[in-house]
């Protein structure tokens, strides 16, 4: 198959000089004087609510067509927008030293909807941006349908259409019917894995009595912050003990036909435990940075931690935790863990098919089909993994196509920022023959000459990438004002 993009080449170029860079713009954008066009966008996730937000607020008629709730999912509840359906972090919120808090950085500066909602709705983490789940799928719901050239239409969409301009941004549970419509237009077999979701803990049915709340390190501004994780230690024999449960669990059987492959940063314990016994001691289960308050002299083997799920602290998460064991021997084995033997669960983990294209090979860089350039993709579809990248696409393709039918001529985000490295990868800089979803990190960024490689130079590396990053995308962002 024909490769599009830039490839895989190696980039250096020099150091930048330092600039200033301009404080977020936290206001509204101004609205102006609608089009008569409609942008129609089919999925009202992540990708797609931040893309209908953009180009509603560049004075773009916007169409959200969504299937929910007529059209049920797996792992769907509601018929909100922006609906979170596995954890309820946004990960990392560090700007300065992780690339996932420089797309924090980069969708703030972009009067991001999903990012403005995330921090209305935050609740404590230690460094990381979880929310309340509930409130902020309303708040964004809400948000949406006030704006006056914003329309849901709920019901599912099953072609790819010839003419009008189109987003299709239906996440990684596509129906089956649009997904045959992508599959005959694009002539290859799409590509999935097997995603899974983690189990949510009634807090009150937790024994305190061995369990205690620390962030690891103790990381975080505040108290709260540095107590946002609920922590359950193991000794070295009851961890064996739950690892040989684990293995030995019931687990989801696939459909004949179907293979397991899984995105390795939402492995199911079960998977990470067949790797190796020691593997999710160094994975989820690590550790370090935490003292056993209980126990202050005795460092524990292994550690489950737990992270609030809702604003009111009844919800807990199990980090990391994603699981395809049956629900019999999954509530089983879980309360093998100190602390959970008599927990009650609000949602036991779950496994679900998940659906992206081939993008290297479908899609230019403005994320338009290369067969019908009237339709662009977005968000996980895509083959971005996670709530932030998803949203991001969505960002970058709402903006894009609004730009195209206001008759402007708008580049992609610039290659040095976290969204331009993220749309360069699924757009031409990954391999299409071994192409599998991408979170953000720092080795999809151009090296910046100069700087020492390797874990004592990372500091100072991350700290150019995400300089030199806010510099260029403030560029971007004035360029369009």
């Amino acid at each position: 198959m024909a490769r599009f993009g830039i490839g895989r080449h190696t980039y250096l170029c020099s150091k930048p000089k330092p600039r200033p860079i301009p404080l977020l713009n936290t206001s509204a954008l101004p609205y102006v004087a609608p089009m008569t066009q409609e942008l129609h966008i089919v999925g009202g996730g992540m990708a797609g609510s931040e893309a209908a937000w953009q180009a509603a607020h560049m004075g773009v008629n916007v169409v959200i067509h969504e299937m929910r709730p007529n059209v049920k999912t797996f792992a769907h509840r509601t018929g909100h927008l922006a609906e979170m359906v596995c954890s309820n972090s946004f990960r990392s919120d560090d700007d300065e030293q992780n690339a996932v808090g420089l797309l924090h950085w980069e969708m703030r500066a972009a009067n991001g909807l999903i990012m403005a909602t995330a921090d209305k709705h935050r609740l404590p983490a230690g460094g990381a941006l979880a929310v309340d789940r509930d409130p902020f799928a309303e708040s964004v719901t809400e948000a949406l349908t006030a704006l006056p050239n914003v329309r849901v239409k709920y019901g599912e969409i099953t072609e790819l259409p010839s003419d009008g301009h189109w987003i299709f941004a239906t996440g990684p549970l596509t129906s089956a019917g649009l997904g045959a419509a992508i599959q005959a237009e694009t002539g290859a077999e799409r590509l999935a894995f097997f995603d899974a979701i983690a189990p949510i803990v009634y807090a009150e049915s937790i024994n305190m009595d061995v369990a205690w709340m620390q962030s690891r390190y103790d990381k975080g501004d505040t108290e709260a912050e540095q107590k946002a994780y609920l922590n359950c230690p193991m000794t070295k024999d009851q961890y064996e003990a739950f690892i040989d449960a684990l293995l030995a669990a019931d687990k989801t059987e696939f459909h004949e036909g179907e293979t397991a492959g899984y995105f390795d940063g939402c492995l199911p314990i079960e998977v990470m435990a067949e790797r190796g016994r020691e593997t999710l001691r160094f994975g989820p289960m690590k550790p370090v940075g935490l003292t056993n308050s209980h126990d202050p002299e005795n460092k524990p083997y292994a550690v489950v931690q737990l992270r609030r799920d809702n604003a009111l602290g009844t919800l807990l998460n199990i980090v990391g935790f994603q699981t395809k064991m049956k629900y019999g021997a999954q509530a089983e084995v879980l309360k093998m863990i100190p602390g959970l033997e008599g927990a009650s669960f609000a949602r036991l983990g779950g496994i679900h098919r998940n659906t992206f294209i081939n993008s290297p090979t479908l899609l230019d860089n403005q994320m338009r089909m290369h067969s019908k350039p009237n339709i662009r993709f977005a968000g996980q579809v895509t083959g971005v993994e996670g709530y932030v990248e998803s949203a991001a696409m969505g960002l970058l393709a709402g903006r894009l196509a609004a730009a195209e039918i206001l008759g402007q001529s708008l580049e992609t985000a610039p290659l040095n920022t976290a969204m331009g490295a993220l749309v360069h990868h699924i757009t031409g800089g990954a391999d299409a023959k071994t192409f599998q979803p991408m979170n953000v990190n720092f080795g999809l960024f151009q090296p910046v000459e100069g700087l020492k490689s390797g874990r004592r130079g990372r500091k100072d590396r991350y700290k150019a990438y995400t300089d030199r990053a806010k510099s260029d995308w403030q560029g971007w962002l004035v360029a369009q004002s």
